[in-house]
């Protein structure tokens, strides 16, 4: 199951036919914004009735692309039962009057939704106070330093608060709509809106998957010839010792200018490199566990697969696995 951050409150079954209202604002994300749409909306006997919304009714601008053309205003909010916003570029804060009309729907009772930057909006609108939330893994730490109040969760597919729902970037609209109807409807519809969708109803992992790490950039100088070296030599036995007498430095300094200069210990920054370099083994060759983990200089498969999930939240089997398949789909899937 992917990864999500919960209430123990289970949520209640909705009033149905429910009305989801999809917030369409300049700069909308085409992806994003389609998500909730055929999720909720396009099939049959769906109990979801979706309506279109914008602060200015008239042409709305895409992202990189046309304009939608979108009749309803802000009092399409009065009665919805639903609120999803999706992302948009740039993720500006909601005027006044889009503040206030999210506000007063969450008052009332609304479920709020955002998917990836959609969750800037519903920060501006001081609908993530004290909670936890999520969004794009490019985006997490500009919301956090935006929104000190709202405790960011980087690493997951969405977090589900209850009445207020946030997922990660992009495609990751999909879980959490997936998981809406879930809870609202039950698994086997789920499952059937899964299908219909091509998606999986459940995603093993979460975006740390797909959040790229890497190594600290070349600053001219510091320590950055040892790093270089360090990473010549990652399945070999490296200890902060070896480092400190290799850069002719006492084991304290080392620590202190390593930490200066990365953020990290030299050990917790060789174990992220090293996960770093099992995961380009696992993407690009057919090497065993066994092997990946002395290349990498994680020594056993029981060291990898420890240290693999805490870092990215799954086995490094499936990690393999997600990506063995994107790169040699199944004959007729193209």
């Amino acid at each position: 199951m992917a990864p999500t951050a919960r209430t123990g409150t289970d949520a209640s079954v909705p009033r149905l036919p429910h009305h989801v209202v999809v917030l369409a604002q300049p700069g909308v994300l085409a992806l994003d914004f389609g998500i909730p749409i055929q999720a909720f909306g396009d099939w049959e006997g769906s109990p979801y009735r979706v309506t279109v919304c914008t602060e200015h009714p008239g042409p709305v601008p895409i992202h990189g692309g046309p304009s939608l053309l979108v009749d309803r205003g802000l009092d399409a909010l009065a009665d919805a039962d639903t609120i999803v916003v999706p992302g948009l570029v740039p993720p500006d804060p909601p005027s006044p009057p889009l503040r206030t009309a999210l506000a007063e729907a969450a008052a009332r009772g609304a479920r709020m939704v955002s998917i990836c930057t959609g969750a800037f909006v519903l920060a501006g609108a001081g609908l993530l106070d004290g909670r936890r939330a999520t969004t794009h893994w490019q985006r997490a730490a500009e919301l956090a330093h935006r929104y000190p109040s709202v405790r960011i969760e980087p690493q997951v597919l969405y977090v589900d608060e209850g009445d207020v729902l946030t997922s990660a970037g992009v495609a990751a609209g999909i879980d959490l709509c997936l998981h809406i109807i879930r809870a609202d409807l039950g698994a086997a519809i789920a499952n059937q809106r899964a299908r219909a969708l091509v998606a999986a109803p459940h995603r093993a992992g979460g975006q740390a998957q797909y959040i790229a790490h890497p190594t600290p950039p070349e600053r001219g100088g510091g320590l950055d010839g040892l790093r270089a070296w360090a990473l010549r030599h990652l399945d070999e036995p490296l200890t902060v010792d070896l480092l400190a007498q290799r850069a002719r430095l006492s084991r304290r300094t080392l620590i202190r200018r390593f930490h200066e200069e990365t953020g990290l210990a030299p050990m917790q920054w060789l174990s992220d490199a090293r996960v770093d370099r099992a995961r380009e083994l696992l993407e690009g060759s057919d090497l065993s566990i066994a092997a990946v983990a002395r290349r990498s200089g994680l020594g056993t498969p029981a060291n990898l697969r420890t240290l693999f999930k805490r870092r990215l939240g799954v086995p490094p089997s499936t990690y393999r696995a997600t990506f063995d398949t994107a790169a040699h789909p199944a004959p007729g899937t193209l």
